[in-house]
């Protein structure tokens, strides 16, 4: 069986506003991702900027978040569909920051990922184990969040599971590459039962990573090593190599 092309996501997360969004997405339109399936992640009030300016590129464009019902009287929420008729094919859903932030429970993250897959979006599913602990009780936390997320979900729908070690996000290093293929092989069985699901890996993952764990992930969530351009076009080289 030949290997799955491998995926890198960028999320600007709110790092970046409008003007300093749309430099960085002018520097990205110039990367060429050749046989890496590449895509970004702005706020949703760079949406409109950020596609423009990838018009013609092979970078895909997501969003940050999505609510869970397709229209009504909801203020200040932004729905799939008006993220698909945006030019998103992307959505995160259920991020770390959001669990812990803003509350958002097993539930309200499976029906935000039911709401993505009826629009037609690739659903990027964060998922992570809140502490260390070893491989197998990762594993275990993390393929419960996935079964309580994926609920009444068609098992051919194609999605990206976004493992991201709670403990690893914002660290100065990512979790050790022994770690990770271990966890990662573990999740890999998981999930064996929905074939067009792809495992990326999260929390401060930067350039080097990929060489170091191998074949273990399908590629990589990124975040704020990827804002230096340089530093995404070196992990893309790596994803393609």
């Amino acid at each position: 069986m030949p290997a799955r092309r491998r995926v890198v996501g960028v999320s600007l997360k709110m790092y970046m506003g409008l003007a300093a969004t749309r430099r960085w997405m002018e520097r990205l339109r110039a990367i060429e991702p050749g046989n890496v399936e590449l895509f970004v992640i702005p706020s949703f009030l760079s949406l409109r900027d950020a596609q423009e300016i990838l018009a013609g590129t092979a970078i895909g464009l997501g969003a940050q978040d999505v609510f869970w019902e397709d229209s009504g009287p909801y203020t200040g929420e932004v729905s799939a569909p008006m993220l698909a008729e945006a030019g998103c094919r992307y959505v995160a859903i259920g991020h770390a920051e959001r669990r812990r932030l803003f509350n958002e429970t097993d539930a309200i993250v499976g029906a935000k990922l039911r709401a993505a897959v009826r629009a037609g979006l690739v659903p990027v599913l964060c998922i992570g184990e809140p502490e260390r602990v070893d491989p197998a009780g990762a594993a275990e936390a993390c393929l419960g969040q996935f079964e309580a997320a994926t609920r009444g979900v068609d098992r051919r729908a194609g999605m990206l599971v976004a493992w991201e070690p709670v403990w690893a996000i914002g660290a100065a290093e990512p979790a050790p590459p022994s770690y990770i293929v271990a966890v990662a092989e573990a999740l890999r069985a998981g999930l064996a039962a929905w074939p067009s699901t792809r495992l990326i890996y999260g929390g401060s993952a930067g350039p080097g990573l990929l060489d170091r764990i191998g074949g273990a992930v399908d590629g990589l969530f990124l975040g704020r090593f990827a804002h230096d351009v340089d530093a995404l076009r070196r992990i893309l080289a790596e994803a393609g190599a």
